[in-house]
């Protein structure tokens, strides 16, 4: 196990957003898992907790009642390659009652934040020249998903 793993709270749909981040991501697996037994607070054989790895990232889940939920304070990067990857994530995230939010975030049907970013937008809003940057940096504000064709032509001044 890593050394630093986030852990998420779910009141009672760990399983769940479990099923959906393993059907989401293309490297992601279940590294243990547990349920509850007989005489638990929940029914028996429900999950209780589960490590999962998605995309080399460990993450444990755990069922364990409404005394705390998620929200935005915490979440999940992930550095995209391509639009189609933006596209594919953001797709599945936001299936099923997910929240499309601004900037390249969004909350899964799980109340889980996302961000969806790709590594060329970090370039562009990091480039030496004040200028381009900026001008990647406000195409970014108007957006909700990230459009990698419209940040290009906002940084090249089109």
């Amino acid at each position: 196990m890593n050394k630093i793993t986030p852990f998420l709270w779910f009141d009672n749909n760990a399983e769940g957003a479990l099923n959906l981040y393993l059907s989401t991501f293309k490297n992601a697996k279940v590294l243990d898992e547990s349920r509850y037994g007989p005489g638990a607070p929940m029914p028996e054989g429900t999950l209780f907790t589960a490590t999962i790895q998605l995309e080399g990232q460990n993450i444990m889940l755990m069922n364990a009642g409404p005394h705390y939920k998620l929200n935005e304070a915490f979440s999940l990067f992930v550095d995209c390659q391509s639009q189609a990857e933006v596209d594919t994530l953001w797709e599945k995230l936001t299936a099923d009652g997910g929240e499309p939010g601004r900037c390249g975030w969004l909350k899964d049907k799980f109340g889980v934040s996302w961000q969806i970013i790709p590594s060329e937008m970090n370039q562009m809003m990091g480039d030496k020249d004040p200028q381009k940057a900026g001008r990647a940096m406000q195409a970014m504000f108007t957006m909700s998903k990230i459009d990698l064709a419209a940040m290009r032509k906002a940084f090249e001044g089109k």
